[in-house]
């Protein structure tokens, strides 16, 4: 029996290897992180900014904008926070040698004078938009901004580079200590950011934010938003919407816009709060402004519009227009029609405003117009502002953009814009406690929203701002060059992101630890999380999916002690908190799903996963406390408030609950049970055949069948097969509580065909059969890596390909670490044209499928958007060299290319929108209603295929829009033994 048991055994292992499978992650290519200019020894002509104890001063013009004079003062003390020795900083100074010289081309004299001598050459970044230039000049550095904003990011590029993290107060990233800095002799530019205007909206603020900032600066008001301010210089952001719920950014400290203005933020205003005007700006006035609409009350709510912008003139804002209802909902009680043209009249008086106040024509002032919810709606049946306006294009709420820019705009004057969220309180539901946005999605949408043409302004919805710190410095980061980082480089910055703060020694162990917790968040966000999310009787998933949770959080727990103790904050902030407290949440959901399985099924060890779920209920509040109250000396007091557990609708109950579980009575003496893979039923109880799933030789399948106890005490039980291919792990025991035996087949005794046997469970005279078939057929004779089964459901991941063929003018791409498994594959470029088969770029998988018949694929793509309403959203599939179907994300299938034209999908000019596509529920399985496509981050898309003879066959996907990402394949879903991941993949003849 010990060979027989040692072959089983290495099934086990390679079974498992495979499972682990959607967990992983593709790290591939470079990512190049910011030049760095700045050395820490001596180089010939080097500049020296600090050595020995000395540093060099600092100066400035006293007629440059104030917010340079500040940040050089910042500079000054970052200097001395790095080496000890802060750098002096002189106004109206004539500049020494060995000195810092700061300034803006055309604002301060020192800089006119270098240039004037020739000294410097600013004729790159002259006339452009926040760029800058750093250059050694005679044994000076000198930092020369284009504009305001353009000599403030050089000043911060050198302070981030000296070792202060833009992070170090919002996570208290430890300042990188050195006593000499040195700057390499040369000449460094940085050119003007690809996207205009970058920022993100403080959003969702209570109860963590506006506790926190309540207790530590008594209010949300100027003396907490600089740190904000100064978070988005150091990222080279500009543009903020402030918080807003119960809450006037102009009006709460009236110092805000004057603070705000003279950092140098571009400040404006939410996408429901017109003019400069907060919400509570006006719920504040209700009674003496009237009703909230413009159709009845134009005239109060154009005087309240005007002293918005008129208090507001001075500064640099970015104005948003239009107008939607009281409470961020749809405005007006009429139908389209009526609300429509309502809006337009709204636009043409707040246009007008403009004009009055400035005494100038609206186009030279920025403007931003927000297509979200039904506006978008509005905007399809042709409503239109005037040219100048930028078209703020929205995501779903939950990170999956709803427009590309369309072509008809292409010529546009004011751009398009991108509202994301990257934190949502509202529909469809909640996202607010944890970061759960991982870096390759933000990387692919962001791309395809810039590729299109999206590229005058991002905005992005962080919440309370932490603990968002991740995708808050890629998404700043990624705007001001998207073509920097590209899918394949998405892992190498993470790395980079990690060294830059905790030092490159454990930078790629953290960057995995951050890339994997958010990605199984991505599987279901904990305030969406459920019951019976997972299959615990189908494939192990459950099981599975707590091995990968518990890896995670315990490797972020032992990486703790290696961490420098002046790390240790910024850890547990940014790495050991959201791993431990994800991974808390999701095994409370799982015990809660077993204690519940198994009290139906009767066994005692349920009231263990009860009293498991209740432990991991009180370690989740551990978490959150000491957060609260422990981290740098409690200075993030109350940030971590956001009741996360226990969700029932889409908005935040009012105290963390447990899912429903049961305790349950033991029987008074010991009692058999037996609970086998693939059913929820146990035995002897129930009136059912105990029947396993099929073995497939194919697959090599293994299952269990669990052994326990309903009652005190333990017995004794035997177990045997009637055949002897059969294999049984072990053929009894004592069980106190539970015990598994794992069954396989010894399929080298075995010929082709269907094979018929039995397993008998027995505790004296009580006795449960176990039946078993198994299915062995001839193995295809090829070299080539393969997919198939002999019996049933088979998956594949999309990376997993034969062929990738080139079309005419796309290809297929890899993209690492993308959606639930360990890549995707996506089109580039996204913005090809969309093709027919003849010219598509297509992938090829080599597939066995032993019968002729009908065959069901279903295909997994990432939940894109309705994007482009002009032409669907579609992909293709055949077998071997059959005619292609097509299937449409938005309509389901059709049979021939030509059916979709723009006559016919027209819709633009229709007020009745379409279905929303993240209202779409789909499933494979058994009509439990387990898959949500936004909550799930998947939409499956079914195609029939013929098989017409049994054998290899090639499965064909070709592109037909390049938007689509493709993330997994499953081939016949087994309805029986449905689950959220499908058959675990398993590809043949991989060497």
């Amino acid at each position: 029996m010990i060979p027989c048991n040692l072959n089983f055994y290495r099934l086990i292992v390679m079974l498992f290897l495979v499972t682990n499978a959607f967990g992983q992650s593709i790290k591939t290519s470079d990512y190049k992180s910011p030049s760095q200019y700045v050395l820490h020894q001596k180089e010939e002509k080097a500049f020296t900014i600090a050595s020995t104890g000395k540093s060099a001063s600092i100066f400035v013009d006293s007629k440059d904008w104030k917010g340079i004079i500040r940040a050089a003062k910042d500079l000054g003390n970052d200097i001395g926070k790095v080496t000890g020795t802060t750098s002096m900083v002189f106004e109206n100074a004539r500049p020494q040698s060995n000195s810092i010289v700061i300034g803006t081309i055309g604002k301060s004299a020192s800089i006119d004078k270098l240039i004037a001598a020739k000294k410097i050459d600013v004729s790159e970044i002259k006339g452009q938009w926040e760029s800058f230039l750093i250059q050694t000049v005679d044994g000076q550095l000198i930092v020369a901004g284009s504009d305001k904003r353009g000599t403030i990011y050089g000043i911060y590029d050198i302070s981030e580079k000296i070792g202060v993290s833009p992070w170090y107060f919002w996570a208290d990233v430890p300042i990188q200590k050195s006593e000499q800095l040195y700057v390499k002799q040369g000449r460094y530019i940085q050119s003007s950011p690809k996207v205009k205007y970058r920022g993100i909206f403080i959003n969702d603020e209570e109860p963590s934010f506006g506790q926190w900032a309540r207790e530590a600066y008594g209010g949300i008001n100027s003396k907490m938003y600089v740190n904000i301010f100064e978070l988005l210089l150091r990222l080279k952001a500009n543009y903020l919407w402030p918080a807003m719920w119960g809450k006037s950014f102009n009006e709460d400290d009236p110092l805000n816009p004057v603070t705000a203005d003279e950092y140098g933020i571009v400040m404006g205003t939410s996408h429901h709060e017109p003019m400069m005007r907060s919400q509570k700006e006006y719920t504040d006035r209700k009674t003496e402004i009237g009703e909230w609409n413009y159709a009845t009350n134009k005239k109060n709510i154009d005087q309240f519009f005007y002293k918005g912008i008129e208090r507001n003139k001075n500064f640099d804002n970015m104005i948003t227009i239009g107008m939607r209802g009281e409470g961020d909902v749809a405005m007006g009680e009429g139908n389209d029609v009526e609300n429509i043209k309502t809006l337009q009249n709204v636009i043409k008086g707040q246009r007008e405003i403009i004009q009055k106040i400035y005494k100038d024509s609206p186009e030279n002032h920025p403007e931003v117009w927000a297509i979200f919810t039904e506006v978008q709606r509005y905007y399809d049946a042709e409503l239109t502002v005037p040219d100048d306006v930028i078209l703020l294009f929205c995501d779903n709420n939950w990170g999956n953009i709803r427009r590309t820019y369309p072509e008809k705009e292409k010529n546009r004057k004011g751009g398009g814009g991108l509202y994301y969220h990257i934190d949502m309180n509202g529909g469809p539901w909640n996202d607010r406690w944890i970061n759960t946005t991982t870096i390759p999605k933000l990387q692919q949408q962001f791309n395809l929203a810039y590729q299109s043409g999206i590229d005058k302004l991002w905005i992005v919805n962080v919440g309370d701002l932490k603990p968002k710190e991740l995708p808050i410095d890629f998404i700043m980061r990624f705007a001001w060059n998207p073509d920097g980082i590209t899918a394949d480089q998405v892992w190498n910055y993470t790395v980079d992101w990690a060294g830059r703060i905790f030092g490159k020694e454990h930078a790629e162990e953290i960057a995995d630890i951050v890339s994997k917790y958010t990605k199984y968040n991505l599987w279901r966000k904990p305030e969406a999380q459920t019951a019976n999310i997972f299959s615990i009787v189908n494939y192990q998933e459950s099981d599975r999916v707590l091995k990968l949770w518990k890896e995670v959080a315990d490797k972020a727990e032992k990486l703790q002690s290696k961490i420098p103790a002046e790390a240790q904050d910024a850890y547990y902030q940014l790495v050991l908190y959201p791993a431990k407290a994800s991974a808390t949440v999701a095994e409370i959901y799982l015990a809660a799903d077993k204690n519940m399985l198994y009290a139906k099924q009767g066994r005692v060890s349920a009231n263990d996963f009860y009293k498991r779920a209740q432990d991991l209920f009180e370690q989740d509040k551990k978490w959150s406390d000491y957060y609260n109250d422990s981290i740098a000396k409690g200075k993030w007091k109350y940030m971590m408030s956001d009741v996360h557990i226990g969700y029932k609708m889409w908005s935040m109950p009012k105290a963390n609950a447990l899912p429903e579980m049961k305790e349950i009575k033991p029987l008074p003496e010991p009692k058999i049970g037996v609970a086998i893979e693939g059913t929820e039923l146990s035995w002897p109880d129930t009136a059912e055949k105990a029947i396993l799933p099929l073995f497939d030789a194919l697959a090599k399948s293994s299952y269990y069948i669990d052994v326990f106890n309903r009652g005190t005490g333990s017995f004794e039980f035997t177990a045997k097969a009637d055949k002897p291919w059969i294999r049984l792990s072990q053929f009894g025991g004592i069980v106190q509580k539970e015990t598994r035996i794992q069954v396989a087949i010894d399929w080298n005794t075995l010929l082709d065909g269907t094979f018929n046997g039995k397993i008998e469970i027995s505790q004296g005279k009580k006795r449960v059969e176990v039946q078993v078939t198994a299915e062995k057929g001839a193995v295809p004779k090829v070299e080539e890596p393969y997919f198939g089964s002999l019996t049933g459901e088979f998956s594949i991941p999309s990376n997993k390909y034969n062929a990738n063929i080139a079309g005419k003018n796309a290809k297929w791409i890899v993209l690492p670490d993308l959606g639930r498994s360990d890549a995707s594959m996506g089109i580039t470029p996204v913005t090809a044209p969309s093709a027919n088969p003849d010219t598509a770029p297509r992938l090829e998988y080599k597939i066995f499928l032993p019968k002729a018949e009908k065959v069901k694929v279903c295909l997994g793509i990432l939940p894109t958007q309705d994007i482009n309403p002009e032409r669907g959203l579609r992909i293709a599939a055949s077998l071997n060299d059959q005619a292609p179907k097509f299937i449409d994300a938005r309509k389901g299938l059709v049979d021939t290319f030509g059916e979709y034209t723009p006559s016919n999908l027209a819709h633009s000019k229709v007020l009745k929108p379409l279905p929303a596509l993240n209202d779409d529920i789909t499933f494979i399985g058994n009509g439990k209603q387990r898959r949500n496509e936004v909550f799930d981050n998947l939409r499956w898309l079914d195609v029939e295929l013929e098989v017409e003879e049994p054998g290899m066959h090639t499965l064909k996907i070709f592109m037909i829009d390049p938007e689509i990402v493709l993330e997994k394949i499953v081939v016949n879903p087994d309805n029986k033994h449905p689950s959220y991941f499908g058959a675990v993949p398993i590809q043949h003849n991989v060497k």
